[in-house]
């Protein structure tokens, strides 16, 4: 028997009167009995997040984001995406009476005549450069602590396309203003279209309407820069979002964190009050930047002109690293059954980026491969726990950082007033032995800190005391470190070196994927080649016994010294330890 209890009287002064129903509760009941995202809301809103300052990199990438789409939106009620000739009769005085094209003026018009437009301007093209910066460091750590690992492959590989649509929808951005720097690289785009056999001149005219630079490109390159690009984002971010909720979010190895479980704050109120102060931060910073920080100032350059080019120009700095390829590539050309290659062109631009952009994406199925390790990870490793990956990583950021600073070449020898040729010719040669020499030192690098790492498990931490033996030695105290460390440096694997079966059958004709076995096995021999294991638990406790020893004895010691004895054994003169710097 169930009681109506809206009609009972909720005090003795008064007659009972039926309680209306709160409209809110009504229209969320209708949706939920409809839809049923009762239950899975609030399953999400109390998903627990862990909490660590590397994470927010993906954080300000995604804000930055949400700041070009506010923007954006802002910018486009004023741009006008056209190339018809127009007359300038804006307010900036050194271009009045200028002709260049309706977009040019549209320009001019939001950053001089419209209240807040060149705050707006900047602080779009600031967003943008964080944007694919963040995403670049944001998958750099990724990479460096092995969040790449199974089950989370695929938003990976989303992470990449994300940052190749970021950079393309970058280009398409600051190409729309058509002045004179951006019309240089909407032309150099051009001759690199019509540098690919066979097809090149059919897709220039395919993307251009017509011969260079004909009337069309601005207006597709909006579409593209506002409708197309921007939709696939906003498709891909939801993605990765949706598969860091389903496959819960990587944590730190620590106590009583495990790959079971996640140790941090619920969604709500905790995580979504920090994640909504965070934007605020994103949001304040670029907004500070876009006022005090001049960038793309299309007034100097002036409308694009075919027959000129600007001294030093030099595209965003995410593009800048084809350009230095470009730049420092010798003129190599060839003539194939009729057919101009240009190999200066093709290999820096049409070849190249795509094939980093593809080793990119492979790189978590190879290492998958090579260490044949099938099982899910959800607790993160330090970039020292996996030197051979981390220095491979460094060597791909070497290589790129090499490129970058030659598309510079012109600015660095006026800067420093060297031989561009010199310059040239040195970056010709560090751009193959730069990545190499990082590779080895990186890897030197990371396996010395797991040396340390065993020292400090082993035999405890460096006290900076320093004890003197009768005999006139010296030796310093260790005492032995925190349960918490010592898990940080056990939580990691040991590595298995894949070996190859051989097998072969009653010809002795090895197996079919023997050979592939074969270079998987040497490929795990090198990748793990060197590496330090941590100890084994026996190991530990015969250490720790050891050091238990030489603790109660140096204690022993300094009780006694203290009171001016001398002994014999390990420690001590005159009874004083001597303190210095380690």
């Amino acid at each position: 028997m169930s009681i109506d209890t809206s009609k009972v009287a909720d005090s003795n002064t008064g007659a009972a009167t039926p309680k209306k129903p709160n409209k809110a509760g009504a229209v969320a009941t209708w949706a939920d009995e409809r839809l049923g995202l009762g239950t899975a809301m609030k399953k999400q809103l109390r998903k627990v997040f862990p909490d660590h300052w590397s994470f927010m990199l993906g954080e300000i990438a995604l804000w930055s984001f949400v700041v070009l789409l506010l923007t954006g939106v802002f910018l486009t009620l004023w741009f006008v995406p056209s190339m018809g000739e127009v007359q300038y009769q804006g307010s900036y005085d050194p271009l009045r009476g200028v002709e260049m094209s309706e977009s040019m003026a549209s320009t001019l018009k939001i950053s001089f005549d419209v209240r807040g437009g060149l705050l707006m301007r900047q602080m779009h093209h600031w967003a943008a450069m964080i944007f694919i910066a963040a995403m670049m460091i944001h998958m750099l750590r990724v990479w460096f602590t092995g969040a790449f690992r199974k089950p989370r492959e695929l938003n990976w590989v989303i992470g990449c396309l994300l940052l190749l649509l970021g950079t393309l929808e970058g280009f398409t951005g600051y190409s729309l203003p058509d002045d004179l720097l951006s019309g240089t690289g909407v032309r150099a785009a051009d001759g690199f279209l019509k540098a690919t056999p066979v097809v090149g001149s059919y897709m220039s005219f395919f993307l251009f309407g017509g011969e260079f630079p004909g009337d069309s490109i601005i207006p597709r390159l909006y579409i593209i820069h506002v409708l197309l690009i921007p939709g696939i984002l906003l498709g891909l971010i939801a993605a990765h979002m949706l598969l860091l909720v389903y496959h819960k979010h990587t944590q730190w190895a620590g106590p009583g964190r495990t790959n079971d479980n996640v140790v941090g704050y619920p969604m709500l109120p905790v995580y979504a009050a920090k994640a909504g102060g965070f934007f605020f931060i994103v949001f304040g910073v670029i907004a500070v930047m876009g006022g005090m920080l001049t960038i793309n100032p299309v007034w100097k350059f002036g409308p694009y002109d075919p027959t000129k080019v600007t001294a030093g120009s030099q595209p965003d700095w995410y593009m800048g690293w084809p350009d230095g390829l470009l730049r420092i590539i010798p003129g190599w050309e060839s003539v194939i059954f009729g057919y101009t290659i240009s190999w200066n062109v093709m290999i820096p631009i049409l070849i190249v980026p795509p094939l980093m952009l593809t080793i990119l994406i492979l790189l978590p199925f190879i290492d998958s491969w090579i260490t044949g390790d099938k099982r899910e990870h959800h607790l993160l490793q330090r970039p020292r726990d996996a030197p051979t990956r981390t220095a491979l990583m460094v060597s791909l950021m070497t290589f790129y950082g090499l490129a970058w600073a030659a598309g510079g070449n012109d600015i660095i020898a006026i800067k420093l007033h060297l031989s561009i040729n010199q310059i040239t010719y040195f970056m010709r040669v560090m751009i193959f032995v730069g990545p190499l020499i990082a590779f080895i030192v990186t890897k030197r690098w990371c396996i010395s800190l797991q040396r340390h790492d065993e020292q400090k498990l082993l035999h405890g931490y460096e006290t900076g005391i320093i004890m003197r033996s009768p005999e006139g030695g010296y030796s310093e105290r260790h005492l032995p470190i925190s349960e918490a460390e010592a898990y940080k440096i056990t939580a990691r694997d040991r590595e298995t070196v894949f070996t190859a079966n051989g097998q072969v059958d009653e010809n002795g004709v090895a197996a079919p994927g023997g050979r592939l076995d074969g270079v998987r096995a040497k490929l795990s021999t090198l990748m793990f080649a060197d590496n330090i294991q941590k100890p084994t638990a026996a190991e530990i406790e015969e250490a720790h016994h050891h050091a238990e020893h030489e603790h109660a004895l140096t204690a022993a010691l300094d009780g006694r010294a203290a009171d001016g004895h001398q002994f014999d054994g390990h420690h001590a003169v005159e009874g004083e330890s001597l303190r210095g710097d380690h």
